[in-house]
């Protein structure tokens, strides 16, 4: 976003909010706080440029569980024994650490480890098989 934009939407009443509202995203919201409005449509026009919420963050706010693996807290490290071999797998920021790679998901290393595709919480024994 740039500083102009930022700018006008600190100053906007709320007519002049509900109209750049409609000109981007169509009816504006029946919003009576300038102040709600104006934060509102700062996020949207940020979440369209930078990108919204994570996948984790959309369940959560849905009232949806989280996964285990989004439970654990950064620097945990995971264990499990695959065909006489171990594999330890560190939780960091936003991701898993596997033999010096970052991956996205417990998922990701569990095909890694074992060639198909596995549930990644069932496959470290987070999740009960059923």
């Amino acid at each position: 976003m740039d500083a102009a934009l930022l700018q006008r939407l600190e100053t906007a009443d709320l007519r002049d909010l509900r109209d750049e509202w409609e000109r981007r995203y169509g009816a504006a919201p029946r919003l009576r706080s300038a102040d709600l409005l104006r934060r509102t449509l700062a996020w949207r026009i940020q979440a369209g440029a930078e990108g919204g919420l994570d996948r984790a963050t959309r369940r959560l706010l849905a009232g949806k569980p989280a996964g285990p693996e989004n439970l654990l807290s950064a620097g945990t490290v995971i264990t499990r024994e695959w065909k006489g071999e171990r594999h330890d797998v560190e939780v960091a920021e936003g991701g898993f650490l596997y033999r010096d790679e970052r991956w996205n998901s417990l998922s990701e290393v569990a095909r890694a480890i074992t060639g198909t595709r596995w549930n990644g919480p069932r496959f470290f024994g987070m999740r009960e098989v059923g």
